[in-house]
């Protein structure tokens, strides 16, 4: 098997965990550390072994902890270093390994280095950031995500400069083009690596590299920031560096947030030769169903089958002979993955959530799921602005009010589109708040988990979605060819089954999905059917086979091994 480059990374299945919001231990209402080490046996019995955790470090929380204000600290909401040390312990007895977030692209404006450049012109950290002297005039135009103005500059009457922010105005960013800043990041990586920590996810990492002339945008780009943002001049030295400097002396695992990188640029990331990056996460399929303007996201319902299709063939192609990829369907900054790609009403829920989790564990990459996503939770629909605590939300509301915009149309498109919708709390239970808290959320529990949306109940039936994925995990983790065999596309044209086949050497699979709410009948004339063992299916009734006719029932998802 040494042909495959055979990884522990490109095997392992991941579970994200937003800590602010899956177990309260302490009774504040928010999640603690000591919460995900409480339930390290339920995160076990899933199958998965890798945990990537949302940021942990001292933050003043304007952007949920995407904010660091030290990286060497715990924030105190969270509990102790000794905590922390507590969860790694408690994890590696299990075999689990634990990816953390390098937020690194920018601090927290109370971060010591922050707090220090803006003294004076001639600090020692001055040039840890980026400053533009008002005497030069107006910087340049650059856009800001969480600006309230969506300006990424920020006037400092201190030193009569403007600084540079692509988020809030509290996440000045790092001047990587420092080779001061390059080692203080480099020297932090060590300190969390040398702790026993397994590897980094790393956001926004493409954003890192700037222009340090800071020139009108270019044409080329057309008015558009992000990919602007994602193609810095030295953005790959400082990745090269950072390899060779840190990443290349650990056995670790590194995934980039990789916004506005294109196909034809991924392998210059995660081409093994280029010694940078593992594996990243790309935004197309994130893209899909939305508008976007500088106001904010426009959620649709209207995409199509044979796009999301297009869209993971493509990408699965780039990786077939370098590289590694990366599965995911939602996380912390999206909504929940049942309600935007399946079906969330009652009666397509189960079918729906158990059919995108065989998806993302049949497809060749590494596949990524958010906390909660194994027993199927949904979107909030929070009704009310007064619900929502997303600094994206909050603060395109403010611009939108100073733009005069229709705001309950707005309100209605954060239902769908807003990242709280992922972000409510963990349902455990049938007790108060989900059993989450015994004191008020930081965040309104989903209440649909009293109807059957929770770890308890669905515990006790043999085919609730969290058995199913842990089936189906198994089912991964047994046949290497789900895992690294190669992906061909069948029925690329229609839109109601996504259907493929997965082979390596003798091994070959087919995997039917429907995303439709009708019973589908598709023909596949070049498939043996009469030969096929029946891996798993997510509904009693098995598809038929009637020469090379499969009906599927409404999101059924059918695995058959080939022979």
């Amino acid at each position: 098997m040494a042909q495959l480059k055979r990884r522990w990374w490109k095997e392992g299945v991941v579970y994200q965990i937003y800590p602010r919001s899956f177990q309260d231990t302490s009774g504040n209402g928010i999640g603690d550390l000591k919460g995900i080490t409480k339930r390290l046996d339920y995160i076990k019995s899933l199958g998965v072994n890798i945990i990537w955790l949302c940021p942990v470090y001292e933050s003043p929380n304007d952007d949920n902890g995407y904010d660091i204000a030290d990286y060497r600290k715990i924030m105190a909401e969270f509990g102790t270093m000794q905590d922390f040390d507590d969860l790694l312990a408690e994890m590696k007895l299990r075999g689990l390994k634990l990816v953390m977030d390098l937020v690194a692209n920018h601090t927290s404006d109370e971060h010591f280095w922050f707090q220090e450049s803006r003294k004076s012109r001639d600090n020692e950290y001055r040039d840890y950031y980026h400053w533009w002297p008002a005497e030069k005039g107006t910087p340049p135009k650059r856009w800001s995500y969480f600006d309230i103005d969506a300006n990424a500059w920020k006037y400092d009457e201190k030193t009569d400069s403007h600084y540079l922010h692509y988020f809030s105005v509290k996440q000045p960013d790092l001047k990587w083009e420092n080779p001061a800043v390059r080692k203080e990041v480099y020297d932090m990586l060590r300190f969390w690596f040398d702790k026993g920590v397994d590897g980094f996810r790393m956001d926004v990492i493409p954003f890192i590299s700037k222009d340090t002339t800071y020139p009108e945008l270019p044409k080329e780009f057309g008015g558009d920031f992000i990919p602007f943002y994602s193609n810095g001049p030295r953005l790959h030295e400082f990745l090269n560096e950072m390899n060779n400097e840190v990443l290349s002396k650990y056995d670790i695992m590194t995934v980039g947030e990789a916004l506005g990188v294109t196909i034809d640029q991924a392998l210059n990331f995660v081409d093994e030769d280029r010694k940078e990056l593992n594996m990243f996460f790309h935004f197309d399929l994130m893209s899909l169903d939305r508008d976007g303007n500088e106001a904010f996201w426009m959620q649709s319902d209207q995409w199509k089958l044979t796009e999301f299709k297009e869209i993971h063939s493509k990408w699965d192609a780039v990786f077939s002979e370098k590289g590694w990829g990366t599965m995911y369907l939602n996380n912390h900054d999206f909504p929940r993955a049942v309600s935007r790609w399946g079906n969330d009403s009652k009666e397509h829920w189960r079918n729906s959530a158990t059919m995108l989790q065989t998806f993302l564990l049949t497809m060749r990459g590494t596949p990524f799921f958010y906390f909660g996503e194994e027993i199927g939770m949904t979107n909030a629909n929070f009704e009310r602005l007064d619900d929502y605590k997303d600094i994206n939300t909050l603060n395109r509301y403010k611009l939108l009010q100073q733009q005069n915009i229709d705001l309950e149309d707005f309100i209605e498109n954060e239902k769908k589109a807003s990242r709280d919708n992922a972000r409510t709390p963990m349902q455990w239970s049938l007790d108060t708040h989900a059993g989450f808290t015994n004191n008020t959320p930081w965040i309104k529990v989903n209440p649909n988990y009293k109807t059957g949306i929770n770890v308890e109940e669905q515990e006790k039936q043999s085919d609730s979605v969290l058995n199913y994925f842990r089936k189906m995990v198994k089912i991964r983790k047994s046949h290497l060819g789900l895992i690294y065999g190669g992906y061909q596309l069948v029925l690329p044209e229609n839109e109601q089954v996504y259907a493929y086949t997965r082979s390596l050497d003798t091994e070959r699979y087919l995997i039917l999905l429907s995303f439709s709410e009708e019973s589908t009948q598709v023909a596949i004339d070049d498939i043996e059917f009469s030969k096929a063992d029946l891996l798993i299916s997510n509904d009693e009734c098995q598809t038929e086979k009637t020469n090379h006719q499969f009906t599927l029932k409404p999101y059924q998802a059918v695995v058959y091994q080939l022979h």
